[in-house]
């Protein structure tokens, strides 16, 4: 069974999960949003306290809040990064505007290789699977965990909101499609995990969610 640890980081207040395999304690880390040595300390020490092994370091996409900590992971753990093809050039984007954002000194690093639609990835037992979601950004993807019912969802469907599309490569109506068609078909007890702010359920986001 896999569960999730949820950590938050920098002036964005992104949430960066951790989701481990009981049994064997592989780890995937999503979305690492650490920037300063305090906040890598406290995805390190979580991940020492809990004797995880990193096996995977995975993007829901590629803005600013949501890679900061691609160096720190992919040097301590020794393991590449996957993100969807489609969302690179908003990855490679980051180095460029980082300081006139405060991160001076935002470090980037390439991506080991390209996750795709369906795409099964396993973490110890158990395993997520990729769903392609664009609309926030143009390779926005989440990850799915249907033995346990559960989304590592990035910034496309929030409590009682959805993902801005008023960045480059973001689009309304894409991602109102991406969240009836990929994320409502699911089961209304699988539960949301956001990119920010709480977590919430597929069946409240179907009953409350005025933008839907």
């Amino acid at each position: 069974m896999l569960s999730v640890k949820v950590l938050t980081f920098n002036q964005f207040q992104q949430n960066t999960s951790v989701v481990y395999c009981d049994e064997t304690l592989e780890a995937a880390i999503i979305d690492p949003g650490c920037y300063t040595q305090e906040e890598c300390n406290t995805l390190s020490e979580f991940n020492k306290k809990k004797n995880l092994k990193v096996v995977k370091v995975l993007l829901t996409h590629g803005h600013i809040d949501h890679v900061l900590g691609n160096s720190f992971v992919a040097k301590t753990y020794n393991i590449g990064i996957g993100i969807h093809k489609l969302d690179l050039p908003t990855f490679k984007a980051v180095e460029v505007y980082a300081p006139n954002y405060g991160f001076p000194l935002y470090s980037s690093t390439e991506p080991s290789y390209f996750l795709t639609d369906n795409q099964i990835i396993p973490i110890g037992t158990s395993s997520l699977q990729v769903i392609f979601t664009p609309g926030h950004a143009p390779g926005h993807v989440i990850f799915y965990a249907a033995t346990e019912k559960f989304i590592i969802g990035g910034d496309t469907l929030f409590n009682n909101s959805i993902g801005r599309t008023d960045l480059p490569g973001g689009d309304f109506n894409t991602i109102i499609t991406s969240i009836k068609t990929k994320m409502f078909t699911l089961p209304k007890d699988v539960i949301v995990y956001p990119g920010h702010g709480p977590k919430t359920s597929i069946g409240y986001e179907l009953e409350h969610n005025h933008w839907l």
